[in-house]
This record gives structure tokens, sequence and C-alpha cells, in this order.
């Protein structure tokens, strides 16, 4: 059974009390710095998809600017291997192997098509494939990506008995893969009401797999 150690704090703080090379993988989706926290995230023309065209995030400034240098150097101390997503924004070492996730957006509409994921990692790129709108009325973060994703990353790129490290909590994605594959995992979110709401949906889904037995 997984053991989620999730905190609402800093993750340069959270960072600094583990010693080097703690960590098996980090697997982290930073900031791309595109301002992606205040669009509007509607799609098509269903009454869901207006509604959500309609609904504007909760107006927030964690997207403005990507981590500093000083937050990557603090990653590769404490972590052994990394896949990091959106890899292709930030001032990274050369990659050797790019995952490469094809969100399978609908012909018309504007948002990229893939996103890329740089890792420490050698060999042949990968590609995953996985609809980003499934789902899409349900979120509750602008750029919540899907746990089979993450689950993608872990059996692919980890091993039993490895310890996960997540700096940018989010929609608690990675948790829910964490404890579906029985990954140990330490997190951490500065935004309270994002960490508040990956509570909830850590804690629901737990609740579900608990009654499907």
């Amino acid at each position: 059974m997984s053991k989620i150690i999730a905190t609402n704090e800093d993750n340069m703080l959270m960072m600094a009390r583990y010693p080097d090379d703690y960590f098996d993988l980090a697997l982290v989706d930073p900031p791309y710095g595109i301002n992606l926290a205040n669009m509007n995230m509607g799609i098509g023309n269903t009454p869901k998809a207006s509604k959500a065209k309609n609904r504007k995030w909760k107006t927030k400034d964690w997207d403005l600017n990507t981590p500093t240098q000083e937050y990557f150097t603090e990653l590769f101390r404490v972590s052994k291997n990394q896949i990091i997503w959106g890899g292709n924004y930030f001032d990274l070492p050369p990659c050797n192997k790019f995952i490469l996730w094809d969100k399978e957006i609908p012909k018309g509409l504007s948002f990229s098509d893939c996103e890329y994921a740089w890792t420490s990692y050698s060999g042949a790129n990968k590609m995953f494939r996985y609809s980003a709108y499934k789902n899409k009325i349900e979120k509750f973060h602008p750029t919540q990506k899907p746990p089979s994703l993450y689950e993608y990353c872990l059996m692919n790129y980890a091993k039993e008995g490895d310890k996960i490290l997540d700096t940018h909590r989010g929609s608690a994605s990675l948790d829910i893969a964490c404890h579906n594959l029985g990954f140990d995992l330490v997190t951490c979110e500065l935004d309270t009401d994002y960490f508040n709401d990956g509570n909830k949906r850590l804690k629901q889904h737990q609740q579900q797999q608990v009654m499907k037995f």
C-alpha cells in the first residue's frame, strides 16, 4: 500500500529537508509561464461545454513565470532521475529522451496538440496518447493532467519500491496514480485552494476504490 505525504508549502522549503538523491524519481509539472491559469477552458457546443466557456478559473498568478534555476538545482540534488513536463519551456540540459503526450485535441481548436516532458533517461523518444478532454468538466485545475498519464510514466520509468517526488501537486493526479500503483510519494502544493481540493479528490478516489471490493 502506498504512503502519500502531501504538504501545503513552498517546494524549496520541502526539498531542503531531504538529503541528496533521496528520491528515485521526480515527476513534476512546473508552471510554464504562459498564464494558462487565467484562461477559459470550455470546448464544443454542448450545454456543459458552454457553461465551462462562461466560467473563469479563480484568478491566480502561479503561471506567470517559470521556476528559477535554483529550483532546478535543488530538484536535481534530491532526485536521482527526473521527468519534467513542459521541459521545452525551461533552460535544461540537453535531453536524450523526450516523452510526448498526444492530447488528441479535436480539430479546429487552438490548444496545443501535445506536451513534452524532459527526462534524465536515454533512448528513443516515446509517445502516450490520451484525450485531454475526457472528464474535462470535472476539472478544478486549469492544467490538470490525467492520472493515466502519470501511471504511464511510473510503469515505464519507475520500479517497485521507488520513492517519488512531486513539487507541484496541482490537482493531485500523481497522488492518484501512485495510490493505484503502490508507489510512495512526497508532494507539496503552495496554493491552499488547490491543496484542499487535491485532498478531497484523492480521498474520494480512495473511497471509490474501497467500495469496489
